[in-house]
């Protein structure tokens, strides 16, 4: 299906001169245009309402209000489109901001099922090896997260290496290992081949993702939400889920972790890796 933009290109020669002028605004405000309703439109664009409604009528919408709701579903799907509400609301951006992330750790907090978390935790301190996979902007995610538990235990992995193909990376899995997919929405199409594929090993999958793409192929599903106040997306979420699979483990094995921690920290200063200040 082609997006607004792609339609107002291909009618803008048949269109009215009051017409392309509409067009002309969109394209210079498409990252806003969510945010206006059809009534400022017309006055932005010094035009009437009655031209806009003829326009999207004949872009193919049966209503404004059809456009708004296809532009906000390309932001739900991760495209950065930006909002204009900031002005329209007089709220300062921080404010807005801040609100917007205490929502998203409110959110993935509450719904956070107990039972599965601690079965989780005891999966991935048993397994014979843990292995991270993120595509895109889960990638930061998942080294991160790698980083953090490779303190507690060993056999933590990243897949596949910078480069590399991945059926090299799956060839060795068994069900007794586990793999966190951090698959946040944009994933690339091979995610549903790559969990279909893992599902058929039997090696046991956490998938961490947005709550709308809970996909049935992994065992465990732990969700934090994107949402942010303007064009892009934010992963202080996910990034604090993150944290807390970390120290959950931590304490699963507290013994062991507490020494492989010293252990690390020994080599640091062996290999005099880090400032100490």
């Amino acid at each position: 299906m082609k997006q607004i933009d792609e339609r107002l290109r291909d009618h803008y020669p048949a269109l009215t001169p009051q017409e392309q002028r509409v067009a002309d605004f969109i394209f210079a405000n498409i990252d806003d245009l969510m945010s206006y309703n059809s009534a400022e439109l017309a006055r932005l664009s010094q035009v009437s309402k009655a031209t806009v409604s003829r326009l999207f009528k004949r872009l193919g919408y049966p209503s404004y209000r059809d456009m708004r709701d296809e532009v906000r579903t390309l932001r739900q799907s991760g495209m950065p489109l930006t909002d204009s509400r900031d002005a329209v609301q007089g709220n300062t951006l921080l404010s807005r901001h801040y609100k917007q992330e205490m929502a998203n750790l409110t959110q993935w907090i509450n719904q956070i099922d107990e039972r599965q978390f601690s079965v989780v935790i005891t999966a991935l301190s048993q397994a014979r090896q843990v292995r991270l996979l993120g595509f895109r902007n889960s990638y930061p995610v998942a080294l991160h997260l790698r980083q953090q538990l490779l303190q507690v235990r060993p056999g933590v992995l990243m897949m596949p290496q910078p480069g590399q193909t991945l059926a090299e990376e799956l060839v060795d899995l068994l069900p007794q290992d586990v793999v966190i997919f951090v698959a946040f929405r944009r994933r690339p199409r091979a995610a549903r081949a790559i969990l279909t594929q893992l599902q058929a090993m039997g090696v046991p999958v956490l998938l961490i993702c947005e709550p709308q793409a809970l996909l049935p192929l992994a065992r465990w599903h732990l969700a934090a939400a994107l949402d942010s106040v303007s064009a892009f997306d934010s992963y202080s979420a996910a990034m604090s889920l993150a944290n807390l699979l970390s120290n959950a483990l931590l304490h699963e094995m507290l013994a062991s972790g507490r020494q492989r921690i010293h252990q690390i920290s020994d080599l640091y200063n062996d290999l005099d890796e880090l400032e100490q200040r």
